[in-house]
């Protein structure tokens, strides 16, 4: 991966501005989550239709609609995540209750014109489940977290009085880490004239070529939820024309724990260990719309075309850190919070994210395509997805934003316009159709949004599920794997490659769906 520069927090009185590139991927790099039947075909909704997951994918699928349905679909999550760090590997899990596609459908006719209908849903669906554990540990001897914060105080051109104030501009990094001795100024020899540098502790350690053990612990809970009115219309039964307007509600919540331990015996270091944990929160709500068509050329024929808006989010940040340093020869225990430095209030940041846009196409063949779907056989359908990922961008809430928000958030967006790239995403799926019973495989393949990953990014699902479809009544059963690689780095580094964990998630999802027509 590209080097990507130090993003240094700003901060005035107790607001926070200090979003990640990580963040544009946390709301836009995830799976598609839906019914139980639409997660069995691998998530391949786009020409399909007559699903109420259609609303959230293509709502010309709506179109399909005639009669009035009630969906209720609950899932249960089983996470197993694997990290390799340093060279060493690390396992943990986590499991969780969400919920998919869920709400109503009413379709009606067109009393002049028979060939023609019209449906309108109401649906909400969690488009995101962020209840997840990762941890992972090892050796390094290259590099260590306390550098992110020697290197911000050192390029700041400010006195340590000024970092240690009340108002501190830096009261979740080098403040704290200035205010533990985590961090402190040195007067070295440079060409026989005396030079004042800034150093982490921890950096003694692998100036004298030892490694540090270093552990990182994030749990992650929240979801994205999504509320979305569908309109659509049939017009012949050729044509599908479908708009949905969502509303997503966002909320995640992340404690992170990173310590370093001095691996050595020697005292003389004066470094034994230290403890950071960060306790961030989003909350916040947006708007998006999406747009689609079908077009039936056939009847055994389903070409589908469908257009996803970006996000426009008004989010909510807020963010307390505390840091345990523990110094040796003499032996010293320090310890700050965050508060110290905002007026004993939590940081809080108000700012707008807008998502990548997304376009879709999509084909479908069903097996003796007729008016009496009981006698429908089977169905193959895929889809080809393409998400614009460095579109991602942030900006300031406030009405007059400051020069030096403007100047953040510029900075911000050309690292996300450096990092990542559009990608495209693949689903496939089918369903074998006997009497009132119905089989269904699908597999889904959502690709890398980094522009140069040092390791594999990908996401792999594999699904499977059955159906019982009789007397207006229905029951689907599915279970997707889900295959999820990806990188954590833990921090970053201006002068150097930035060190990372490479993630193995394998996620079991069993999803079901009940429904009733009337």
């Amino acid at each position: 991966m590209k080097k990507i520069i130090l993003l240094l927090p700003i901060v005035f009185g107790t607001a926070l501005y200090a979003q990640t590139p990580e963040d544009a991927l946390r709301f836009s790099f995830y799976p598609q989550n839906g019914s139980a039947r639409n997660m069995a075909i691998g998530g391949a909704m786009g020409s399909l239709g007559g699903d109420i997951n259609a609303t959230f994918v293509n709502p010309a699928g709506l179109g399909f609609y005639k009669t009035n349905e009630f969906v209720l679909t609950p899932n249960f999550n089983l996470n197993n995540n694997k990290a390799d760090f340093r060279e060493t590997a690390n396992q943990n899990k986590r499991n969780s209750i969400g919920f998919g596609t869920s709400g109503w459908v009413w379709g009606f006719g067109d009393r002049y014109k028979p060939k023609n209908s019209y449906a309108v849903s109401l649906a909400v669906n969690q488009t995101a489940n962020f209840n997840n554990q990762v941890q992972y540990k090892g050796l390094n001897n290259y590099s260590s977290f306390s550098e992110q914060f020697a290197e911000e105080f050192a390029k700041s051109g400010r006195t340590i009085d000024d970092v240690l104030n009340s108002n501190s501009p830096y009261p979740y990094t080098s403040a704290p880490a200035l205010y533990t001795y985590l961090i402190d100024t040195v007067t070295v020899m440079v060409n026989g004239q005396p030079v004042v540098q800034v150093k982490g502790a921890p950096e003694y350690i692998l100036d004298a070529h030892q490694a540090i053990r270093q552990e990182m612990a994030r749990t992650t809970t929240g979801g994205i939820s999504e509320i979305a009115l569908g309109l659509a219309h049939n017009y012949a039964d050729k044509w599908f024309f479908g708009g949905t307007i969502g509303i997503p509600i966002v909320t995640y919540h992340s404690v992170t724990t990173f310590s370093e331990f001095d691996t050595s015996a020697n005292t003389n270091n004066h470094f034994n260990q230290f403890k950071y944990t960060d306790d961030f929160k989003t909350t916040g709500a947006g708007a998006n719309l999406k747009l689609g068509v079908i077009y039936r050329p056939k009847e055994y024929i389903r070409l589908g075309l469908a257009v996803h808006t970006p996000t426009y989010m008004f989010l909510k940040d807020t963010r307390t850190t505390s840091l345990n340093t523990f110094l040796e020869n003499p032996v010293n225990n320090f310890s700050v919070t965050s508060q110290t430095f905002t007026n004993q209030q939590p940081g809080v940041s108000k700012y707008t994210q807008t998502t990548p846009f997304k376009a879709m196409l999509s084909a479908s063949y069903v097996f003796r395509e007729v008016a009496n779907v009981k006698r429908q056989k089977a169905f193959i359908t895929a889809d080809v997805e393409y998400v614009h990922y460095k579109g991602s961008r942030f900006g300031s809430a406030n009405e007059n934003p400051t020069d030096a928000e403007k100047a953040y958030y510029k900075q911000l967006g050309n690292v996300i316009k450096e990092d990542y790239k559009g990608n495209f995403n693949f689903r496939v799926g089918g369903e074998l159709k006997c009497n009132i019973f119905m089989g269904r495989l699908g597999f889904a393949y959502y690709g890398n949004p980094y522009k140069d990953a040092p390791a594999k990014v990908n996401k792999m699902l594999l699904s499977g599920g059955l159906g019982y479809r009789n007397k207006g009544m229905f029951i689907d059963l599915t279970y997707v794997h889900n295959i999820s690689k990806d990188i954590d780095m833990p921090y970053r580094l201006e002068d150097r490659a930035n060190t990372f964990a490479t993630l193995k998630q394998q996620r079991g999802t069993i999803v079901g769906t009940l429904g009733i027509k009337f």
